[in-house]
């Protein structure tokens, strides 16, 4: 199937930046959606943006006009820009994707979704 190796966080103050970045590998595999998703300490996991193969975007209300998330399909890798970032973006982001991968056992494509080992986001105020 397909793994994700995200990479970028760390510890920023509060209006700077971070870059993160998630590579998927695999054998014989076709992205679909990728997302990034975020978890706060005692918080739920939550949707922070995805971007389709297509590149249409969707990102959520509260990372408006701060974050960009973009892909690289050539390399299948997506990334998320997090500029003016405020302690409230502190949590362990995690990669996710869908995607097609072809099973050599029963010799047909079949639907999956991975996650990422998740990455720390810290901005201190």
């Amino acid at each position: 199937q397909v793994q994700l190796v995200e990479s970028g966080g760390g510890l920023v103050q509060a209006g700077g930046s971070l870059r993160l970045s998630c590579a998927a590998s695999g054998s014989t595999f076709s992205i679909n959606t990728m997302g990034w998703y975020r978890q706060a300490p005692g918080k739920q996991r939550e949707l922070v943006a995805s971007i389709s193969s297509g590149g249409a975007t969707d990102n959520a209300d509260s990372v408006k006009g701060r974050f960009t998330i973009s892909r690289d399909n050539a390399k299948s890798t997506v990334y998320l820009q997090m500029d003016s970032l405020k302690p409230e973006d502190t949590a362990v982001y995690y990669c996710n994707a869908d995607y097609m991968y072809f099973s050599h056992g029963t010799i047909s494509w079949r639907s999956g979704t991975s996650w990422g080992q998740g990455t720390q986001v810290t901005v201190s105020s």
